[in-house]
């Protein structure tokens, strides 16, 4: 299937949304004004993480995590990546899947990783630096089906694919990419990667992520973004301008594709994000430290061969540890225990000096209250966790397999709260309004006094969702609830959408090159 290339389809919402005017851009007179939304920016977190468990009790994870390491080991399938981890001191055969690792040897390895790295983003404006004390939030990524209030729920496919791009792109709460927002299922595997990774490049200038499903499609989601940065090669291996998201396959097993995204984008100094997912009970001890033990050492052991390849190539520890619903085995998010081991996957990743990865998730089938009190528990321990990545940020629904318009909405609003949070108190003269308060004195209101007039538009959040009108005139204006508020704005924020411009050479020669390979057939769909 080619790429739809004809500009005024590209502006067209679902075949079940509403039709839209082709997101031209607004003048006086035009419409309703813009839906206002706080600017792009950087977040920083100005409070310490919140500690899971005591130092000790770290350090006895940490130790589990080696020995699980030296004495079970990790079966490794990709021959590459076993001979390279072999030849650096751990224990196996070239003929075995079977890996055991020294633990001097992988703290050896592992020390390698910086701390803190700028994602390069074809608008420099969306450069983002993960670590530190950086809070960075992302889009949806991968689920399979997609929903809106006017479609429903169904099969993702390119044009809503598109559309949740636009809207990502024209959202500012959101600040990369974090893969594809929904699966575009009807552009076919063998070139899925070259006209999805074509959208997000010419539809947003945010960062991008590309999906480890082979090595050729690493190698072509790189050049993709080289041509769009307008680099050389050697420049783009001086500027991390992409990042792959590497999930083991818990129980300790790294597989063939995902051990060639680590190494092949090690060597280019590219980003991994190397993630175990472990759910307890399931794929992992129904404990939680023991759960947080496996995460531990199937991490430690992707991210010792991204160093074994390539010494201070950027990697990002993620943490997905979560518990299934013991009755019918279905993973949960936004639990209690999705909020601790996400504070504990972070106290780890400290320990050992590593950006850290943590996601928005929830489990809830609806736009509902269930969506919305699991959404904030992830969140929260998220953020208070340490987590540098917030994946997901914005859109997951039903557990992962479906992206939401309106989630996405709610998302964005829920996520510059948080940045909101995130901003330090300011304590001074002013802030303090000593003389507003003897102005006002005992029993009157602060409403007119020159103070809260100078800060009226900027005293506090104003949300897109929320709704803070008394109950009389919410039910005159007809009592809309927050996902309905969300299914109203999701056509207006696509009309307001901007398509960033792209010079004409880099996108003659990005055209070409996803045109020459679509022609020789893309990449083979088996490993």
């Amino acid at each position: 299937m080619t790429n739809d290339s004809n500009p005024e389809d590209r502006n067209q919402t679902s075949p079940n949304t509403p039709r839209r005017r082709g997101g031209r851009s607004r003048t006086a007179g035009d419409g309703p004004a813009p839906v206002a939304q706080p600017p792009f920016a950087h977040h920083h977190r100005w409070f310490a993480p919140t500690r899971a468990v005591s130092d000790d009790h770290l350090e006895a994870i940490h130790i589990a995590s080696l020995s699980v390491l030296q004495d079970v080991g990790i079966d490794v399938l990709n021959p590459q990546a076993r001979k390279l981890l072999i030849e650096a001191g751990a224990m196996g055969t070239a003929d075995a899947d079977r890996i055991r690792f020294d633990p001097e040897m992988v703290m050896a390895c592992v020390a390698s990783v910086p701390s803190e790295f700028d994602l390069h983003a074809r608008n420099p404006a969306h450069t983002v630096t993960l670590g530190g004390d950086n809070v960075v939030f992302s889009a949806v990524a991968s689920p399979p089906n997609v929903s809106d209030a006017h479609g429903g729920r169904r099969t993702g496919n390119q044009r809503d694919f598109q559309n949740l791009v636009r809207l990502s792109q024209h959202l500012n709460a959101i600040q990369i990419h974090g893969g594809y927002p929904v699966e575009p299922a009807d552009v076919h595997p063998s070139v899925r990667h070259l006209h999805a990774t074509f959208d997000l490049l010419t539809l947003s200038d945010k960062a991008v992520n590309a999906y480890s499903l082979g090595a050729e499609r690493n190698q072509d989601c790189l050049e993709m973004v080289r041509i769009a940065r307008g680099l050389t090669d050697a420049e783009v291996e001086t500027e991390t301008s992409i990042f792959t998201i590497i999930n083991t396959s818990s129980p300790l097993r790294l597989d063939i594709p995902m051990c060639q995204g680590i190494m092949e984008y090690a060597k280019r100094n590219q980003a991994s994000v190397i993630t175990p997912f472990t759910l307890a009970g399931a794929m992992a001890p129904v404990t939680l430290a023991g759960a947080v033990a496996q995460q531990n050492a199937e991490a430690l052991a992707g991210i010792a061969l991204s160093q074994i390849v390539r010494p201070g190539s950027p990697v990002v520890y993620g943490g997905f540890t979560s518990n299934v619903d013991m009755k019918s085995g279905s993973p949960a998010f936004g639990t209690p225990e999705y909020m601790q081991s996400a504070m504990l996957g972070g106290q780890l990743a400290r320990r050992y000096g590593f950006p850290y990865r943590s996601s928005n998730v929830n489990a809830a089938n609806a736009v509902d209250a269930q969506a919305a009190y699991e959404s904030v528990f992830a969140l929260w321990g998220a953020v208070m966790g340490g987590a540098n990545l917030v994946f997901h940020g914005a859109g997951w629904l039903e557990g992962g397999l479906r992206a939401s318009f309106e989630k996405m909405v709610i998302d964005a609003d829920l996520l510059q709260m948080v940045a909101k949070f995130l901003q330090p108190l300011v304590v001074d003269d002013a802030t303090l309004a000593l003389d507003a308060i003897a102005e006002v004195g005992p029993g009157g209101h602060f409403f007119g006094t020159q103070h809260t007039q100078d800060r009226y538009r900027s005293a506090f959040f104003a949300p897109m969702i929320s709704d803070w009108r008394n109950f009389e005139t919410w039910e005159e204006a007809g009592s809309p609830t927050a996902d309905q508020k969300a299914a109203a704005l999701v056509p207006t924020l696509l009309d307001e959408y901007q398509k960033p411009p792209m010079d004409d050479a880099i996108l003659a020669e990005l055209t070409e090159f996803v045109a020459r390979r679509v022609s020789e057939g893309g990449v083979a769909t088996d490993f």
